[in-house]
């Protein structure tokens, strides 16, 4: 059985990245792990990752829980920043 840290590591994206995927889809993590594989292997996948984090980060600043927010904008910052094609984009 995978653990939940190597179910992460498969998708290549760090923990926060994945929760932020699991909070804008309400999945549990492991799922959220998959589904992030799944869509790091589509050719617009990172940009729907980049575009669910920063829909978590606009939700966060919404509800006035800019601790979150914040937390959200460095899983966004290293996220682009490991993916060329989306510099300039975020």
């Amino acid at each position: 059985m995978l653990t939940l840290t190597e179910c992460i590591e498969m998708c290549d994206l760090t923990r926060e990245e994945v929760d932020a995927i699991a909070e804008h889809e309400h999945l549990p993590e492991v799922a959220a792990a998959a589904l992030a594989d799944y869509l790091m292997h589509l050719p617009d996948g990172p940009h729907q990752v980049r575009d669910m984090i920063r829909d978590d980060v606009r939700a966060a600043l919404a509800r006035g829980d800019h601790g979150h927010a914040a937390e959200l904008v460095a899983a966004l910052r290293h996220f682009v920043g490991e993916h060329p094609e989306l510099r300039g984009m975020a």
